[in-house]
């Protein structure tokens, strides 16, 4: 999934993406997470779809001062933000489908 997204490797790269204008999405992932690995083949999808957006790949486990910032204990996870400021987040535990994060990700250009 990363593949197709900018990874963020520090909370200094993930402060200075969260300015960037535009919308900015962080996707908080694990390569050990089933639900994960479950979104990762329709991603590069989404990301082509949505390509005014910037995306963001973080690795919850290597930068978990960002994920605990953005309060994300269940993964995958979308954060959102436009000029610095959250606009948007899909925060859970549960699988996401295709749909669930389309729907999510539409909804942020309102």
């Amino acid at each position: 999934m990363k593949e197709c997204m900018q990874e963020i490797k520090t909370l200094e790269e993930f402060e200075t993406a969260k300015q960037q204008g535009g919308i900015n999405v962080f996707t908080f992932s694990a390569n050990w997470c089933p639900d994960c690995v479950f979104i990762k083949p329709f991603m590069p999808k989404l990301v082509e779809k949505y390509s005014d957006y910037h995306f963001y790949y973080i690795d919850r486990d290597q930068l978990m001062d960002a994920a605990v910032e953005l309060m994300v204990m269940g993964i995958p996870s979308f954060v959102a933000f436009k000029d610095g400021e959250e606009t948007g987040r899909f925060v859970s535990k549960l699988r996401k489908t295709e749909q669930e994060i389309d729907d999510f990700l539409s909804g942020l250009s309102k």
